[in-house]
């Protein structure tokens, strides 16, 4: 239909051709029309959520986190709404529910002489028949089975006492209806201020509950239900979403958290350290920064996540944005005290558990490091089998654009910086580690880097807050899955979390060098390379999420989980219950590429063997 044409219709008119366009084209509806009436429909779904009245409390927030929903100035035109998308979605989807939220005009059960917070009101009707009933019944189970910030749900049956508590199923006609009213716990009583954390849990439980009680409805309906509820959830992002995913990406993209604190004179340093008989702690040098850290975050805080009708997306983008925040902070603090507190909070400390763990492989581990440091692989022979490895890639996934750039202002090894392979000059690779490490860094990190790429979201790119730990742990299982975990490895991978605990603990760039070199007998060059990893910047705790992140990944295997979402993208172990939901709603794509180790021949057992329980130790073959 012609723009002019359907400009000049009646808003029902209008939407009746948005319908149209939905069932024919599959095109998303989010028609504005009147003062502040909009209705949002991603897709055809058996259920629409309404909300009559104000924009400014949490009940229009609920709904508006849904797939399908109307909000609407009253209650006459959301009737008259609601009646023409629930005629014409009964049709397509065989049963139609709609469900009436909203507010009650006070949380009539907080008074000032309470002991203990008490419970707090939830108040439900609904229609007659037995489909109607049943998603009752099971938003009432949900929504009594969750707390809200030390206050429990009371479940009762709602009777409008006002004009203002109308329930909308009087203008519904034969449409089946569920009406959910719940008081307004998130309200600082006797003001006009509000309780953040438990405005967001109100809305996540409430969303969660309306979607059990449409499952329940098809169910009772004598209809397929979906695989789980949360499939019900938006298939979508708005424009919102995507709006303050670039804005985060923006500033995301404005720096390179590890390159920026890791020491660009490493060979001189080593030099000045070894002349002066390991004994006075070497300058260390690091790359200016090139932008505004103040400008930085009042750009990275002027990224509204207000609107973005997502729960669960505002969350993992509030994450992001308060990470961002952290890394800012601490290039900020480079080489003062505060950096390693700012550390601390980004990274962790070191749990005692996995101190003993770490001491544990470091005095069992066979094969410590010899001091005679033997030619290996340099850095022309490691890129060009990077080159290689990346082309494989690129021939099962022609936008894997990685590249690979030899770099002599980097310590020796090999670090990504989002779809770049950099190797030091100073690289001496011992052969047998070759497939290991290009495993690790090409076969986990770009990897991931170039699905999460795949997703439509920058976020899943970037990496999920605290994603590293997992993109770690996944990284050091690589290298042991294709055969290249040696004993000097994994005892490496140990001793770096001793020395972050011995840094966090106060130890200085002297004593921890002493403690590796002398008390684990890791040869002075390899000591060295420890101690600077740690106190790069003026004292890092990254280097304990190796080993922290290898036990999580072979816990999860251990427990029956499949390794399958964390090639997704970025994502850490806390957010696994997150990428299954936006799984289960259709936001996430399959990776386009798995790990080119885990279909060799070599890791088939390997894996099989991690599966079935074993510790960081038993990774090392002899």
């Amino acid at each position: 239909m012609k723009p002019k044409l359907i400009e000049a219709m009646s808003p029902l008119a209008k939407i009746e051709a948005d319908l149209d366009a939905l069932f024919q084209e599959g095109k998303p509806i989010r028609r504005e029309f009147g003062d502040g009436n909009r209705l949002h429909i991603d897709r055809p779904l058996p259920f629409l959520c309404v909300h009559v009245g104000s924009q400014q409390d949490t009940a229009f927030q609920i709904v508006s986190a849904n797939a399908s929903y109307l909000i609407a100035a009253d209650s006459d035109l959301a009737g008259e709404v609601a009646r023409l998308v629930a005629r014409r979605m009964r049709d397509h989807c065989g049963a139609f529910l709609v469900l009436d939220i909203g507010e009650l005009a006070e949380d009539r059960f907080l008074t000032e002489d309470i002991p203990f917070l008490p419970p707090f009101e939830i108040a439900l009707a609904s229609g007659d028949t037995a489909a109607e009933k049943a998603a009752l019944k099971r938003f009432a189970t949900a929504a009594s089975g969750r707390e809200a910030k030390y206050r429990t749900p009371r479940v009762d049956e709602f009777v409008p006492t006002t004009r203002a508590e109308a329930r909308l199923s009087d203008h519904l006609d034969d449409v089946a209806g569920l009406t959910v009213r719940f008081a307004p716990i998130y309200r600082v009583p006797g003001s006009e201020r509000i309780y953040p954390e438990l405005r967001d849990l109100v809305v996540a439980n409430m969303v969660d509950s309306a979607l059990q009680a449409v499952s329940a409805f098809l169910k009772a309906s004598k209809l397929e239900p979906p695989a789980t509820h949360r499939s019900l959830g938006r298939r979508a992002y708005i424009d919102a979403v995507v709006r303050a995913d670039r804005a985060l990406d923006s500033v995301a993209s404005t720096f390179d958290f590890l390159l920026a604190v890791t020491p660009i004179n490493a060979e001189p340093a080593w030099l000045e350290f070894q002349a002066g008989g390991f004994e006075h702690v070497p300058a260390l040098l690091y790359r200016p920064l090139e932008f505004e850290v103040a400008a930085q975050k009042r750009k990275l805080y002027s990224v509204s996540l207000d609107h973005l009708e997502d729960p669960l997306l505002t969350t993992l983008f509030s994450q992001k944005q308060q990470e961002l925040d952290l890394q800012l902070s601490m290039l900020a603090a480079r080489e003062t005290p505060r950096f390693v507190e700012l550390g601390r909070a980004l990274y962790g400390g070191v749990e005692p558990s996995l101190a003993t763990r770490a001491r544990a492989i470091v005095e069992k581990a066979p094969g410590a490091a010899s001091a005679a440091r033997q030619k290996g692989l340099g850095a022309d022979a490691i890129a060009a089998a990077a080159r290689d490895m990346i082309a494989g890639y690129r021939a099962a996934y022609s936008d894997f654009d990685a590249s690979v750039e030899i770099r002599g202002d980097l310590p020796a090894g090999l670090l990504v910086s989002r779809n770049q392979l950099l190797v030091s000059r100073d690289t001496n690779l011992p052969p047998e580690r070759l497939t290991a490490l290009l495993s690790h860094e090409i076969g986990v990190h770009l990897v991931t880097y170039f699905n999460g790429d795949a997703q439509g979201l920058a976020i899943f790119r970037n990496g999920l807050a605290g994603y590293e730990g997992m993109q770690e742990g996944l990284a050091v299982l690589a290298e042991y899955l294709v055969g290249g975990m040696t004993a000097a490895r994994l005892r490496l991978i140990a001793a770096r979390v001793l020395a972050c605990q011995a840094m966090l603990d106060g130890a200085t760039f002297e004593e921890t060098f002493r403690i590796f070199h002398k008390d684990f007998g890791l040869d002075d060059r390899s000591a060295f390379n420890v101690v600077l990893r740690v106190f790069r910047g003026g004292g890092l705790a990254k280097d304990a999420i190796y080993l922290r992140g290898v036990v999580q990944v072979l816990d999860h295997l251990r427990g029956g989980g499949s390794l399958t979402p964390f090639w997704i993208g970025k994502i850490s172990a806390a957010h696994f219950g997150a990428i299954q939901e936006l799984n289960a709603r259709g936001l996430l794509r399959a990776p386009r590429l798995e790990p080119a180790f885990l279909s060799s021949d070599a890791a088939r057992p390997r894996l099989k063997k991690a599966m079935a329980g074993i510790d960081p130790i038993d990774m090392v073959e002899t």
